[in-house]
């Protein structure tokens, strides 16, 4: 049976939601402020020379890959990425039951040396995270703040099993506790701990730490591929 976006909120959505109005007054401001000013400043420089990537070789086609993620109380939502598989990668995958079903048991993800869907460009730019760049789009609409619990697809919240209303009472972020704590090295059931930690545990200077952890690991090109 397919997973369908919870309807009241339960008890635990609302404790959630009870959360410090400043601090979440001021994580908005700051997602607003910050995304802005990097749209900016990349828009004409970055997005300008990844439009000429695009149009040339293996690369071509749309820059922009969306794919659905499911947001805050169960909102879906389009994440946005500079496209690092080739067109069509989805159904590829899925096309070949044998290596879906190693994606499936592999927490949802493959190693880039095994998975067939990913170009050499694409390779690139999931170790340098800068496939992540267009989530800044997300993070000015509201879709997704600048930390959170990473936003899964849809199949990803039968791992969380009980605990899915706790993991969509926030907004989900671009950066993680997961992702500084080591990001694909962490697979499921530890990686639904992580991010009911931080779930628990969101403040200001907890939001700061994992900013300055996620650049390190970004510059480490720690748990990326």
């Amino acid at each position: 049976m397919s997973w369908q976006r919870p309807n009241p909120l339960t008890a635990n959505q609302i404790k959630m939601q009870t959360r410090s109005k400043t601090y979440l007054i001021i994580k908005r401001i700051s997602d607003i402020v910050v995304s802005g000013v990097a749209l900016v400043i990349l828009v004409p420089t970055v997005f300008l020379v990844m439009a000429i990537i695009y149009r040339f070789g293996q690369n071509k086609g749309p820059m922009i890959y969306k794919q659905q993620r499911i947001g805050k109380n169960g909102q879906p939502f389009k994440i946005w990425k500079f496209r690092s598989m080739i067109v069509n990668a989805d159904q590829k995958l899925k096309a070949n039951p044998k290596l879906y079903r190693k994606y499936i048991a592999n927490s949802y993800k493959l190693p880039a040396e095994e998975d067939p869907r990913i170009t050499k460009f694409g390779r690139f730019i999931r170790k340098s995270s800068i496939d992540e760049i267009p989530q800044f789009i997300n993070i000015l609409k509201g879709d997704m703040a600048l930390v959170g619990p990473r936003p899964v697809v849809e199949i990803e919240l039968k791992e969380y099993g009980d605990q899915v209303d706790k993991l969509l009472s926030m907004t989900p972020g671009a950066m993680g506790w997961w992702q500084a704590s080591g990001r694909s090295n962490i697979e499921y059931p530890e990686r639904c701990a992580v991010e009911l930690y931080y779930i628990d545990h969101a403040s200001l200077g907890f939001d700061l730490k994992i900013i300055v952890l996620n650049m390190i690991s970004i510059f480490r090109n720690t748990g990326a591929y």
